[in-house]
């Protein structure tokens, strides 16, 4: 059973998510405060700690260092989105923003403790190997599955077994296989770069494997194929999904025999050719479905290296957008340019559907476009309210009435608030007594975002004084 650490001195707050965290098969344990926290418990005992950035004492965030190599779920609020920037600058796993429901917590406790446990297991993995230390270079990121990454790349290069490469669009699948060309014995060699998506159907054939003269109508010339002109150095063929199957017959025999055939030739010839493969597609889907030769993909599929998407590689994301920032700055002659922290929550929440590369273009267009020195997320392309509505709320669907339908009676002490069920009877319960920025200060959120949780929820401000009880001039 995994073991969840809840630091939070709102007893309220505590509460739920205990409840709500040992409903869903955790072992929870609490504490009021940082102080608590080390005092009872043992914190390297725990899979994840969650903490409230604010808490009497210490803040939360002293739990990432004193935690050691356990994740630590930052608890913040709108009002403090510099604070859960530095959080992430510091080490947090994740930022949370209150309030949020159960649907939302439940998500983030499980994304966090499942990649800090691959990445755990991918650090295990490595260390076995003791020949692969310190000295292999540490390729496009520092997340443990890029270094991985780079370490396969270093044993796979000085061989000439075909490696197969997968990823989703915009992963750098091109740079990986330039950097097993380049650290192979044919670095001084040709490398062919081929995309086998952007190459027409009826001409694929005649570019890879060449042809003879007066083969078809307009071969006025015998031409070399891009195999053939690979000979002693590497051919990598990308997308290699897309290839027709005519093409992959051809590709199969290639690679079986070490030869070609030209288009209207009837002479093979021995090319000598180191083959990389890529691809976004499922071949293993793809080959049962007779969309691409099975026979073809267990020739290619002799060394695999999958790259991650760029979401799931925590803070290699930032890394890599401060890094395309001093190159772009640099490049485009811009003085030093920084990111604002609505930029940096922008970078670090967003999806990034196009990876990497889709990353390199929102930089480039930013520092383009800022006059400054500091890039906003406006000039990053990024609608920040979109991507927390949907970081927050995911796809569920929007409740039909911003009115809450108790299904207990309130009266009943072991009804089990929902976080957004707390902040209304918060509200309704204190209102009377505290003034608006008594109560965003209490509840952790700015008054604006206050004002917008009223109208969504259908409570209405109180009316000036109609809060505190007024001194009569008898009293």
């Amino acid at each position: 059973m995994q073991r969840v650490l809840i630091v939070e001195d709102e007893s309220v707050i505590r509460n739920a998510l205990r409840r709500l965290l040992e409903r869903s098969g955790y072992d929870v344990g609490e504490a009021s405060s940082v102080a608590e926290a080390e005092r009872n418990n043992a914190l390297a005992d725990f899979d994840l700690i969650i903490s409230d950035l604010r808490l009497p004492g210490s803040p939360g965030t002293d739990l990432i260092a004193k935690a050691g190599a356990v994740p630590v779920l930052i608890m913040t609020s709108y009002a403090s989105l510099r604070s859960a920037v530095d959080s992430m600058r510091m080490g947090a796993a994740d930022y949370i923003a209150k309030p949020f429901d159960h649907a939302d917590m439940l998500a983030a406790v499980q994304r966090v403790i499942e990649k800090h446990a691959s990445a755990r297991k991918l650090e295990d993995q490595d260390t076995v190997d003791s020949r692969a230390g310190d000295d292999q270079p540490t390729m496009l990121g520092r997340c443990a599955a890029m270094q991985r990454l780079s370490k396969h790349i270093a044993k796979f290069a000085p061989t000439d077994s075909t490696v197969l490469i997968l990823g989703e669009t915009g992963t750098g699948k091109e740079l990986v296989a330039r950097g097993i060309h380049q650290q192979s014995r044919r670095g001084t060699s040709t490398l062919i770069s081929v995309n086998c998506a952007a190459i027409p159907e009826t001409l694929i054939e005649s570019e890879l494997f060449g042809y003879e003269k007066g083969a078809f109508t307009g071969a006025n010339t015998n031409r070399m194929g891009l195999i053939e002109a690979a000979d002693g150095g590497t051919l990598f063929l990308d997308e290699i999904g897309e290839l027709p199957m005519e093409a992959q017959a051809r590709l199969l025999r290639f690679i079986q025999e070490g030869e070609i055939r030209r288009i209207g030739s009837v002479h093979s010839r021995k090319v000598n050719v180191r083959l990389l493969c890529a691809t976004h597609r499922d071949l293993r889907t793809l080959a049962a479905e007779g969309g691409f030769r099975q026979d073809l993909y267990y020739r290619i599929n002799v060394l695999r290296l999958e790259l991650p998407p760029l979401r799931e590689r925590g803070k290699d994301i930032l890394f890599l957008a401060e890094r395309l920032l001093e190159d772009y700055a640099q490049r485009l002659e811009r003085p030093a340019m920084s990111l604002s922290p609505r930029a940096i929550q922008a970078i670090t929440t967003y999806q990034w559907p196009g990876n990497v590369r889709e990353l390199e273009h929102a930089i480039e267009r930013a520092v383009i476009l800022t006059e400054g020195t500091e890039i906003d997320n406006e000039e990053l392309g990024i609608d920040l309210e979109l991507v927390n509505i949907n970081r927050l709320r995911g796809d569920r669907p929007h409740r039909s009435s911003g009115k809450r339908q108790p299904s207990r009676s309130q009266d009943d002490p072991s009804e089990d608030l929902s976080l957004e069920d707390y902040f209304q009877r918060f509200v309704i319960e204190h209102q009377d007594s505290m003034s608006e920025t008594e109560l965003a200060q209490k509840l952790g959120v700015s008054r604006k975002c206050l004002w917008e949780r009223r109208q969504r929820f259908g409570i209405p401000r109180k009316k000036a004084g109609s809060g505190r009880p007024r001194k009569t001039a008898a009293g």
